[in-house]
């Protein structure tokens, strides 16, 4: 009897204590797309709850017909997820496939083309035209080079013209992009820079953006297989530079009939023969992290972002200086770290990045009493519960929230 009581004793004081801790408020989440998601041949709604536990909430795969396209959609539809419309017809007839999934439940949007060139946008600025005279309630879909391309493929040697003319040409809601900088033994030196022009294109056409995380294994020169620590690297960065939306390259290996392709993507969690690899369970932990946190960066606003680090900060990048006024101390010993400032309603969000996707780093961080950490499933403490220096894992990121100070 003692013990049955001492349990319901403790089982209430658990209950009371979990109750009353603070958590992060977000009425929506970032979006996650999975790009070459299920082929039209494993349309199931098996597939599809795979799909989402894995925390995806939407993807682009390129079916072979409207009539595939509709059977995705209305599988999609019973599982919870949303897809972006590409068919050939969407193209050949635009307004009829429009009008045909304007109503449609899991319609996110319409993908038009992906890494276009700058003489290309009149042609896609008509095209997306054409779906928005039917259907102005979802996205138009298009996705920009990198800055590593040659400008023979931009059609520009000025990179921010490239993003700037998509911004002011096509009709879209949001700006995206893909880059892949996670090497076997570095970041790519141009992709910090690349985060940088777009996130700040994006800022002056009044757009969001998305961006990518490499999930495969894509060539000999990038990591394999994508570990957790190097989709953190990659999606923390991201979201830092103010990203409202993290696209999966890809989710079904693209040597599938799917997308058939010459390049080494064995590494997808979704493998050819169409089993899951170990990357699908790291994919499923990034998801979640990027749910319980959407309450720091879905709808936040860029204040700056800097760079600390022994020896030079990423090329047009701005090295770290000063600190909001709450903060009192913040040392990496030279170890590389990305701080993002991030403001959203009365609060202001600092995020600090591990660059390191190898290594784990050691922070020493205090700040004054209205400091609080966030945790990874969204909940605030205070940051003076933990002490003063501690180890951030690989590519992991670590937030505060603080009351919004003067800039």
């Amino acid at each position: 009897m003692r013990r049955l009581i001492l349990f319901i004793t403790v089982f209430f004081l658990c209950q009371k204590y979990s109750n009353s801790q603070e958590r992060l408020k977000s009425d929506a989440r970032i979006p996650v797309l999975a790009w070459d998601g299920i082929p039209s041949s494993e349309t199931t709604v098996a597939r599809y709850q795979e799909m989402k536990d894995a925390g995806i909430t939407h993807q682009l795969s390129f079916f072979p017909n409207i009539d595939e396209m509709q059977k995705a959609l209305d599988i999609a539809e019973k599982v919870g997820i949303q897809l972006v419309v590409s068919c050939p017809e969407l193209k050949s007839d635009p307004e009829n496939t429009a009008r045909r999934f304007v109503n449609h439940p899991a319609v996110a949007g319409y993908h038009l083309m992906d890494e276009p060139s700058m003489d290309q946008f009149p042609e896609l600025a008509n095209w997306a035209r054409k779906v928005q005279s039917v259907d102005n309630k979802h996205f138009c879909y298009v996705n920009l080079f990198p800055n590593v391309v040659d400008s023979t493929k931009t059609g520009t040697k000025n990179y921010r013209r490239y993003v700037s003319e998509c911004a002011r040409q096509i009709p879209l809601q949001f700006l995206s992009f893909d880059y892949y900088p996670v090497l076997k033994d570095r970041l790519h030196e141009g992709w910090y820079e690349n985060l940088e022009q777009v996130s700040g294109e994006a800022k002056k056409a009044g757009k969001p953006f998305w961006a990518f995380a490499l999930t495969t294994n894509y060539d000999d020169a990038k990591i394999t297989p994508p570990t957790l620590a190097a989709l953190r690297v990659q999606t923390y960065s991201n979201l830092a530079y103010g990203a409202q939306g993290i696209e999966y390259f890809t989710y079904w290996s693209a040597t599938s009939v799917n997308a058939p392709s010459s390049e080494d993507q064995r590494g997808a969690p979704i493998s050819v023969a169409g089993k899951r690899s170990v990357v699908y369970d790291r994919v499923k932990l990034m998801s979640e992290e990027i749910k319980n946190l959407s309450g720091v960066f879905l709808g936040s606003k860029v204040v700056w972002v800097r760079h600390m680090g022994k020896g030079m900060i990423p090329k047009g990048t701005i090295r770290l200086t000063t600190l909001p006024d709450p903060i009192k101390v913040l040392e990496t010993n030279g170890a590389p770290v990305l701080v993002s400032l991030l403001e959203k309603g009365e609060n202001d969000f600092l995020v600090i990045v591990n660059k390191d996707y190898y290594n784990s780093i050691n922070l020493t961080f205090y700040g004054d009493e209205s400091v609080k950490k966030v945790l990874k499933d969204g909940t605030i403490v205070p940051a003076n519960i933990y002490q003063p220096s501690m180890e951030v894992d690989p590519g992991d990121a670590v937030i505060y929230l603080f009351p919004k100070t003067k800039k």
